[in-house]
């Protein structure tokens, strides 16, 4: 998941609410407001199509944690409304060869989620359907054709110059392309309030005074109640892509950013780019600070070898001190914890000065399209429009009416006693809704269209949970007035702006061209090189080791091809930064 990397979510909750993820790891649900989950009739929801025959899609997904048929309550749900069953072809679960082969056989699927870079390739190869005309007459997605749609896939000019409707982006907002809704920065640095009180809550102004602060945690809370081991830090390789996911998101906190596409370099918000392996990157700063936490006995000795569900299992038990994504929160936090001064929140590092882009508004860096060899695309297309619909993005986010939330006198939604823990105590599901844990029933699609942060028209509200009004009132608690008092803030990104503590940047979703097979092949090569030595960096057994395999990488990664594959990361990332300054002066 990467991406998660590219979720966005918006004000006032870090603290008590059952956060349902949306991108990146695991998805949440939405709900129907009318009694959604005993629609059974699957005769004609979308108006003159044949609904009779069972229809298996293939979804090759490049965000789902999960391979195989759809179960659970979400498998039951599309069933009885569309009479379709999807199965899910995961490279996260069965390796990036996936893609090389069904790609190379010429037909990838029929539902594809997959990254902008693929769609370049994909799209002169013939493998991508057009929608432009299939989308036009839709009840939903042609909403959002003009403002969306049309500019993602115009800028896909050099093999898309007729500015065709070839896939839909992911995650997008509805806000303007340089506002930022969120209540908290996307990576910034988490903790549990409860011990980090329970140290004294001594102030931060560097890493080392974080790293100094876990150990004492981990002395005074080695266990949980339940007798778990807690690790201060844990770290998970399945999400290493370009270069390794848990050191690039932690160089954000200190300005620096790796942009998609990009393998080599990192950027800031005043469009400095720095080579990922120069002896000033922030990339290096944070493998320095890994290293330094291995050595003080503070990284989870299951690091290399566990993948991203034992340490989903582990956030769920609150074994681990130290989160970094702003949605990791959702595993363990709920309203009830709150009351009691439980639960991960942001504690600010003094001398952090965090990069944040904006709401995705063009979208976060993949998309949906279909494959050209898919059969019955009428039926794919109306199931994508129910994606995007009221009704499909409530059950997606929020689950069902009734037993995830209900409606108040208002019109407006509120969480149900079950919707505020469902997702983390993978709550049994009613029969009449298919049964089983509420987690694991979960869309396994593991992505959206149209993001939370779209306005449910029925409640003049976002669909993400985390920002209806009554979700707000009832975080009212113990644990938020406790940080608010301390942070002299509602919010850790209002507390990150009025320290100048951060950097909100547009967010760029764009074609940044694709890989001639020389730099593929020479990417791959020099990404699998800095995967592999960072984490043994990390591991090393003393400085003078970790400095030795330091000085290698830069020396080695040469003989690699990096000047060429540098080249063409610059010139992409000089590309974000005019657009960045566009965006910036358009509003």
């Amino acid at each position: 998941m990467n991406k998660h990397s590219k979720l966005a979510r918006k004000s006032m909750l870090i603290f008590g609410t059952a956060l349902l993820l949306g991108t990146a790891v695991l998805s949440g649900c939405s709900s129907n407001a009318n009694n959604a989950g005993t629609a059974t009739e699957t005769s004609d929801p979308g108006g003159g199509i044949d609904h009779s025959k069972p229809l298996t899609i293939t979804v090759f997904n490049n965000a789902a944690n999960y391979q195989g048929e759809q179960t659970g309550w979400y498998g039951k749900l599309i069933k009885d409304k569309f009479n379709i069953t999807l199965n899910i072809l995961s490279p996260q679960v069965a390796g990036d060869q996936l893609y090389k082969t069904r790609s190379a056989s010429g037909d990838l699927g029929d539902l594809l989620i997959i990254d902008n870079s693929q769609l370049e390739e994909l799209i002169p190869a013939g493998m991508i359907m057009d929608m432009t005309d299939r989308i036009k007459n839709t009840e939903y997605l042609s909403k959002y054709v003009d403002n969306h749609f049309k500019p993602f896939n115009a800028a896909f000019e050099s093999i898309n110059p007729e500015g065709k409707i070839y896939a839909l982006p992911t995650f997008v907002s509805d806000t303007s392309p340089t506002t930022y809704s969120e209540e908290i920065p996307y990576s910034s640095p988490i903790m549990p309030w409860d011990y980090y009180k329970g140290i004294g809550s001594p102030k931060l102004n560097n890493l080392t005074d974080l790293l100094n602060a876990l150990k004492q945690m981990q002395e005074k809370y080695p266990k949980t109640p339940e007798g778990k081991a807690i690790v201060p830090i844990t770290l998970w390789k399945d999400w290493d892509n370009g270069s390794m996911e848990n050191v690039r998101w932690l160089s954000n906190w200190y300005g620096y950013e790796q942009p998609d596409g990009t393998s080599t370099i990192q950027l800031n918000a005043k469009g400095d780019i720095v080579p990922l392996v120069d002896d000033n990157s922030m990339y290096k700063k944070i493998l320095q600070f890994y290293y330094d936490a291995n050595q003080m006995g503070l990284v989870d000795p299951d690091s290399a070898t566990q993948d991203w569900n034992k340490v989903a299992e582990k956030l769920t038990n609150k074994q681990v001190l130290l989160l970094w994504y702003s949605w990791q929160r959702g595993f363990y936090n709920t309203i009830e914890r709150g009351t009691k001064g439980d639960g991960n929140v942001a504690v600010p590092i003094a001398d952090t000065h965090i990069i944040q882009n904006s709401d995705a508004y063009f979208g976060n860096g993949r998309v949906f399209a279909i494959g050209s060899k898919a059969k019955n695309p009428e039926r794919i297309i109306e199931f994508m429009d129910w994606l995007v619909s009221p009704e499909g993005l409530r059950y997606y986010t929020n689950g069902f009416e009734g037993f995830n939330y209900e409606k108040m006198s208002d019109g407006k939604f509120k969480l149900t006693e079950v919707g505020q823990i469902a997702f983390q105590e993978n709550t049994p599901v009613p029969e009449q809704y298919g049964g089983g844990g509420y987690q694991d029933g979960q869309s396994k699609i593991n992505t959206m269209i149209m993001s939370d942060f779209v306005v449910d028209p029925e409640t003049g509200e976002f669909y993400n949970n985390n920002y209806w009004s009554s979700t707000i009132e009832a975080n009212k608690t113990t644990l938020t007035k406790e940080w608010q008092n301390t942070y002299n803030a509602s919010t850790p990104t209002e507390y990150y702006q009025k320290n100048n503590m951060i950097d909100i940047v547009p967010n760029i979703n764009t074609s940044l061209g694709s890989d001639s097979s020389d730099i593929k092949n020479k990417r791959s090569q020099i990404s699998d090189y800095v995967k592999n030595t960072s984490w043994k960096m990390i591991f090393a057994k003393d400085q003078a080791e970790f400095d030795q395999l330091w000085n290698k990488l830069k020396s080695d990664v040469v003989g690699l091809g990096w000047n060429d594959v540098i080249a063409m990361d610059t010139e992409r990332a000089q590309k974000i930064v005019k657009l960045r300054t566009d965006a910036v002066a358009s509003q």
